[in-house]
């Protein structure tokens, strides 16, 4: 047991949760969150409570900003516009096939360089970028680093890191999953969405990156499991209600519609319920192995 509170970089953006320490910020305060760039500047979005589980692994808060904080997160800001302006004025004057996502500023320590290390410890610009093929940025990168007086490093995203990055809204209404809680991207397969008896329409079943969307894989499992017991499509069986045939699944359910034999209406019947043919059954189960 002990006391967690969450903190956003951006305005709507994923919450980290942390240890507040010694500290009790509140909704809407300043905080500092310890980086491997050094500490950054966040928004309390949940104040500190007391929480069931254990937060021995949670990461601790660095601490309150203070108003030097607050003007490095400003020139922070800054940066990151100019060069976000700059990569895409470039970018247009090497007719390159680009597309800027998202430019992060490290600012360092402007007299750091040195012989052993040209760029020292000093400010650094990351452009993350899309293109459809490997991009020769080069020359661009060496404009970049004269227009923008510091480092500049450009990184090619994938189309879901993309996705991941900028944030969006998924077909169900709700933040991208992986822009929120997901941390690595699970192999996702055609198969699944024909296990689920999803429509096979791109549009459809493809997420805000174009590919396949991540939450197939989330109830995959379930569906697996009710296939390898439950009796197949067009099977004799009997239940409580008579004699009848398989004529479909109802998996979120945990059910199966039969035809009953007497008078052909149909009925749903819970899968626990539902009796096959022990020849089927046993060929099911070898299937299944």
């Amino acid at each position: 047991m002990g006391m967690l509170c969450a903190v956003a970089f951006n305005r709507y953006g994923r919450l980290f949760y942390l240890d507040p320490g010694e500290f009790r910020p509140r909704v809407g305060d300043k905080v500092l969150i310890a980086t491997d760039d050094g500490p950054e500047v966040a928004d309390c979005v949940w104040a500190p409570q007391w929480v069931d589980e254990d937060t021995s692994g949670f990461p601790r808060m660095a601490g309150l900003a203070q108003d030097a904080d607050l003007r490095r997160d400003e020139i922070i800001r800054q940066r990151k516009a100019e060069g976000r302006i700059a990569a895409n004025r470039l970018i247009r004057e090497h007719q390159l096939p680009m597309k800027v996502i998202s430019v992060d500023h490290t600012p360092g320590v402007e007299n750091a360089p040195s012989e052993e290390q040209p760029w020292g410890a000093g400010p650094r610009t990351t452009i993350y970028f899309t293109a459809p093929h490997r991009v020769d940025f080069r020359s661009l990168v060496r404009d970049l680093g004269a227009t923008l007086h510091c480092r500049v490093e450009l990184r090619q995203l994938s189309a879901r890191d993309s996705a991941k990055v900028q944030g969006g809204i998924g077909s169900c209404g709700r933040d991208l999953c992986c822009s929120t809680f997901l941390t690595e991207f699970e192999p996702v397969s055609i198969r699944m969405a024909k296990d689920q008896d999803l429509p096979l329409n791109p549009m459809r079943i493809s997420g805000a990156c174009g590919r396949l969307m991540c939450c197939l894989k989330y109830e995959h499992p379930m569906y697996q499991d009710f296939h390898a017991t439950a009796p197949a499509l067009g099977e004799s069986v009997s239940t409580p209600e008579g004699e009848g045939r398989v004529v479909g699944h109802s998996v979120p359910k945990d059910s199966v519609v039969i035809r009953l034999n007497a008078d052909g209406s149909r009925t749903a019947c819970p899968k626990a319920s539902v009796c096959s043919s022990r020849k089927a059954y046993e060929e099911r189960h070898q299937d299944a192995q």
